[in-house]
């Protein structure tokens, strides 16, 4: 009798614990740096970045409804917090990579099908990660790299700040763009006296046609997602085409295919861009098409 009763209570403390996993899964496993919905069964990992302080996980999880799709899909969901970041110093990289090595381990994701993608200032970090991760051999290898509307020539983003700060058009633009100035002379000092730690910082710089910080990716599956709406750009800033990130995103494009790169798709959309509560603005998430990127995931 003892032994039927220490069966039972044994049995139904497995049955919790199942039903514990069970709902982790579900609920996602939320940590300081990063949220991970993990499928049941596995069959790849998406990492995801945010745009620049845009609230991290949380705000990917509200502007990119991914993780239902994904779940059905059995594909895992890493959400990064990892928001104040347009480009990567080397510390950061290796800092970045330990976490992702670390995190693949701790909760058993496959070392395989890894997808790495991002919006805006999380698509740099995608591709200069990824690139870092192919160049010192770690064992979290992305099969796949995607950026939404991304600001990958830093320089551009530069020169079309001074132009935002010029045209004085909208407040909140203006003072973003007087951050960038600011923040760039600092870091990569005035353009005006050299563009050489542009060039090294940066995915890629339109005025050289370099893209060595993305030389190890040749072999990788890229998609660079852009919607260029440039009435709503003009009136927003006074932007015009070669403004736009869907501007150089075409043209470093143009530059991966001239330099082999293997798998370049640039997908531009038109009237998808809008936020989660119904606002306008084709800078969102809402241009991936979901079914679609699982679709690209599992070599449909």
């Amino acid at each position: 009798m003892i032994k039927y009763l220490i069966a039972v209570v044994f049995l139904f403390l497995a049955s919790c614990n199942s039903n514990k996993a069970e709902r982790v899964e579900e609920q996602g496993i939320k940590e300081e740096s990063f949220e991970l919905f993990k499928a049941k069964e596995q069959k790849g990992t998406l990492v995801l970045f945010p745009g620049f302080g845009g609230g991290g996980a949380e705000n990917t999880k509200s502007e990119f409804k991914i993780l239902e799709i994904a779940a059905k899909n059995n594909i895992s969901v890493l959400l990064m917090d990892f928001d104040h970041h347009v480009f990567l110093k080397e510390e950061e990289k290796e800092s970045l990579k330990k976490d992702l090595e670390s995190i693949f381990n701790q909760y058993k994701l496959k070392h395989e099908n890894i997808y790495i993608g991002g919006f805006s200032a999380g698509g740099n970090v995608s591709l200069l990660l990824s690139d870092y991760l192919i160049k010192t051999k770690s064992n979290i290898i992305p099969k796949g790299v995607f950026i939404v509307d991304s600001p990958i020539d830093l320089l551009k983003i530069y020169e079309v700040s001074e132009k935002n700060i010029r045209n004085n058009v909208d407040a909140e633009s203006v003072e973003e763009a007087k951050w960038i100035v600011e923040n760039f002379n600092a870091d990569f000092g005035n353009p005006k006296k050299g563009i050489k730690k542009y060039e090294l910082n940066s995915p890629f710089t339109s005025k050289t046609a370099n893209i060595s910080n993305l030389d190890y990716l040749k072999d990788t599956k890229i998609r660079l997602y852009t919607e260029p709406d440039l009435l709503w750009w003009k009136k927003q800033n006074g932007n015009d085409y070669e403004d736009l990130n869907a501007f150089s995103i075409e043209k470093m494009a143009e530059e991966m295919k001239k330099k082999q790169f293997s798998d370049v798709n640039v997908i531009i959309t038109k009237n998808k861009g809008y936020r989660a509560n119904g606002e306008k603005h084709p800078h969102s998430w809402s241009i991936v098409d979901q079914n679609n990127l699982m679709s690209w995931m599992l070599d449909k």
